[in-house]
């Protein structure tokens, strides 16, 4: 960001600014709170302090189900936004206090009694606490009788500044861990003691500086300073303004204001209507951006020699539409954690060889990305050479990752991958080295290739061959006997060329104690809950599968076998069948935490819009991986919440996939001969026309618009404009009224930028004409901000042409 240019010498009259400014603060009224006075977390009605004006609270707030936070927060609007916090890297327990000793010293304590956290530099500073008082400019005080503060939380500041605030030499604003997770984070920004205001990086989880990604050098400032008209600058210590960094300030007599560090390293300047009406939605982008965002771009702006960059190891950063980073995984890549997706991804296959002997090249080719890159990973740089040459070295080195060719020169890149970033002034691609068959198997065949010729050369190697004929026969008929009884009595086999076990009924109906315990039913199965003995104990879902085709065995196992070779994050991974007289089951890895259906509508809490965002992505990378990626192309025909599964992680996982095949023509929950439940069901069904994969992407927009607005996509006890959601969904985002589809869903709110985005990707998908909806490759970009989303038509506008 340009700086200002340095104003004239005009100091005594800032100087005099700030003390007029002082001295309204200090002369405000507030309540006093006396010593001795407590708040705890078990008295609802005791959590609290409030400021005069009821603007601002100290006190408890909870943070999720995982306790109590310390903390200044907004009190007059809904969203309650936090700017300042004690104990974000230790929540407090349900049962902790708060005490105003009557030595005048805050003290944090556990239910045991023990200190979590005390006021510092009250104690040496020679006067006496006399009350505490929360002040309506957002500052917590310690005063002594002649109201000196002789602590205050605007000189112990977190993440956020709030005007009349000021930020020292020697301070910094540290970013919290995530949205909503309190602890340091991955960012720090400092007033350096030579007075540089400098943004870096961290080597978390330590504290110090790693790398400066912007810097308001050559100005050095006394102070950073953010005065009561909502601008931001540095000053010198004559009270002359050096360099200004929010350059249209906002007044403060309308708005709340706040400017902070923000998880992802970006510093934003925020306001928030006082007199809100119906049309505020928030610290959304209608009432932000009072100046632009520090940096630009952060994406572009972090190349550490050490560290992961903006997004993580093996991730790359790209802007959204508000500007906001966003991080995503490569092709062929999965974040380790999907709820903590700044820890980076990893590679969804087994790494290339480096084994002389190997022929593992074979099994790789590329995914390309345009305008991707992964600055200062590279080991190997070549000119002059075109991408068919780059492509063939990248393959033919074990060590490269990726492969980056722009204008006539290739860089490989080993990983882990560091500074990743999407720029689209960048006019290289980078080409992801992934495997073929998307495997992680240790390819066992061409172990038992390498045992076969070991045997073959100590039997035919040797000059007494007919000797070891004679001896070995009858220790082959012996051995080939003990296989055979094992084989037998062994509970499981494996389907030749897959990992998939072979199950007997008796063995599924003991593994699920006589099929007693149901985990859920539609109108072709039903699944059940068991359990592997041989398999470590581990969980599993038994789908007993009634009026399938009865066209043989080959059929059924072909399309088993076509499921089975599947392997992606967002699929539910199947682990065996049985294919026995009239039995046929299927037997897949247990999923703990239900449905889609029930988490988005069984449950009187709302799920986050950020575990919500997650779902609806991983749901779209599971889809683009059926259609496009599989060796055979599977359309899933029934895409619904109820089909949708989470883990552990609350990672979605499709479940039902490939089954369309094996049901018998009649067998729907729908009135037709189709495939698919109704309310989810694409139209071209109905008027036949060719079924294609864009089936699937109907039913995904209808679900995605379900995620976005946790109801049913048909709910008949309410009013009747809003009875059908993809109806009442395109008259809000037609009429501009998003927020209508959120109620209080205040997280999503103040995230309209990526609601309205869903919205329209939603949109698209519903369009009654298949040729308009997009790929389930395109939803996935434009979900994860690689690709823009435009205006989508009226999704209806086809029936009116016909």
């Amino acid at each position: 960001m340009a700086l200002a240019p340095v104003v004239p010498c005009t100091g005594c009259i800032f100087l005099l600014f700030q003390w007029l400014l002082l001295a309204l603060t200090m002369a405000e009224t507030h309540r006093e709170i006396s010593l001795g006075s407590s708040l705890s977390t078990n008295d609802n009605h005791n959590m609290f302090w409030e400021s005069h004006s009821g603007e601002f609270a100290f006190g408890f707030q909870q943070v999720g189900k995982g306790g109590f936070l310390l903390a200044i927060w907004f009190n007059n609007i809904p969203e309650k936004t936090i700017v300042w916090s004690a104990n974000g890297n230790t929540l407090a327990k349900q049962g902790s206090k708060l005490e105003l000793t009557n030595n005048g010293l805050l003290v944090l304590k556990t239910p045991e009694g023990k200190q979590m956290w005390v006021s510092q530099g009250v104690a040496g500073s020679g006067s006496k606490v006399a009350h505490a008082a929360m002040l309506d400019t957002g500052n917590f005080v310690l005063a002594d009788q002649n109201s000196i503060n002789l602590w205050e939380s605007f000189g112990e500041p977190t993440d956020t500044l709030l005007p009349l605030q000021t930020l020292s030499q020697g301070k910094k604003l540290v970013a919290r861990y995530s949205d909503t997770n309190f602890s340091k984070g991955r960012f720090q920004l400092m007033l350096q003691p030579s007075g540089t205001l400098e943004f870096y990086t961290t080597t978390f989880p330590l504290d110090a500086a790693n790398y400066v990604y912007w810097s308001s050098k050559p100005v050095s400032g006394f102070q950073l300073v953010f005065n009561q008209s909502g601008s931001i600058y540095l000053q010198a210590k004559n009270g002359e303004i050096l360099s200004v960094l929010s350059s249209k300030p906002c007044t403060t007599q309308d708005f709340y204001q706040r400017v902070i560090l923000e998880y992802d390293g970006v510093f934003r300047h925020y306001v928030y209507p006082k007199n809100d009406g119906p049309e505020t939605i928030g610290w959304s982008k209608e009432w932000t951006h009072c100046s632009p965002s520090i940096p630009s771009n952060i994406c572009t702006s972090i190349r550490e020699d050490t560290g992961g960059g903006a997004c993580g190891f093996n991730s790359y950063c790209s802007l959204e539409n508000e500007q906001r980073p966003t991080c995503n995984c490569p092709n062929g890549y999965s974040f380790i954690d999907q709820n903590d997706v700044m820890k980076g991804c990893q590679p969804n296959f087994e790494a290339q060889s480096c084994d002389q002997e190997s022929e593992d090249e074979e099994n790789f080719n590329f995914n390309i990305m345009e305008n991707t890159d992964w600055p200062l990973s590279d080991y190997e740089h070549f000119q002059f050479v075109d991408e068919n040459w780059c492509r063939k070295a990248c393959l033919g080195d074990c060590f490269c990752a990726v492969a980056i060719f722009r204008n006539g020169e290739c860089w490989k890149k080993k990983t882990p991958l560091s500074n990743g970033k999407f720029d689209p002034n960048d006019e290289g691609k980078a080409l992801i080295k992934v495997r073929i068959d998307n495997s992680t198997s240790d390819h066992p065949h061409k172990k038992n290739d390498s045992i076969l010729v070991v045997i073959a050369s100590l039997l035919f190697g040797s000059p007494v061959f007919l000797i070891n004929v004679l001896v070995l026969i009858p220790t082959l008929v012996v051995l080939l006997h003990l296989y055979r009884k094992a084989k037998v009595s062994k509970q499981t086999q494996f389907m030749p060329g897959m990992n998939l076990q072979s199950f007997t009924y008796a063995e599924l109906e003991e593994a699920t104690s006589g099929f007693k315990e149901e985990l859920g039913r539609g109108a072709f199965a039903i699944v059940f809950k068991g359990v592997l003995p041989l398999d470590d104990g581990n969980l599993v879902a038994v789908k007993k599968l009634d009026n399938i085709v009865r066209e043989g065995e080959q059929e059924f196992k072909a399309e088993v076998n076509a499921i089975g070779r599947t392997n992606h994050k967002n699929l539910v991974q199947l682990i065996g069948f049985c294919n026995e007289e009239q039995h046929r089951l299927l037997v897949y890895e247990f999923m703990s935490n239900g449905s889609l259906a029930n988490f988005l509508f069984g449950s009187s809490s709302r799920p986050s819009w950020y575990q919500r965002k997650q779902i609806a992505l991983g749901i779209a990378r599971g889809l683009f991986y059926l259609h496009e990626e599989c060796s055979n192309q599977i359309i899933h025909c029934d895409i619904k919440p109820h089909n949708v599964l989470l883990d552990d992680f609350f990672t979605a996982r499709i479940a039902d996939f490939g089954l369309a095949k094996l049901l018998k023509t009649e067998q729907t929950r729908t009135m037709t001969a189709l495939r698919g439940t109704k309310g989810y069901v694409a139209p071209e069904w109905f008027r036949n026309l060719p079924v294609s994969v864009k089936v699937d992407v109907y039913s995904y927009g209808i679900m995605l618009l379900e995620i976005i607005c946790c109801r049913k996509n048909f709910e008949q006890e309410i009013e009747e404009d809003q009875m059908v959601l993809a109806d009442w969904a395109y008259d809000c985002y037609r009429d501009d009224q998003l927020s209508l589809l959120l109620k209080n869903d205040h997280e999503a709110m103040s995230d309209m930028g990526k609601v309205e985005k869903y919205v329209m990707v939603a949109i698209w998908c519903i369009q009654e004409d298949p040729s308009l909806r997009p790929t389930m490759k395109k939803v996935t970009q434009m979900l994860e901000g690689t690709v823009e989303v435009s205006i989508p038509p009226d999704p209806y506008s086809f029936i009116s042409s016909l």
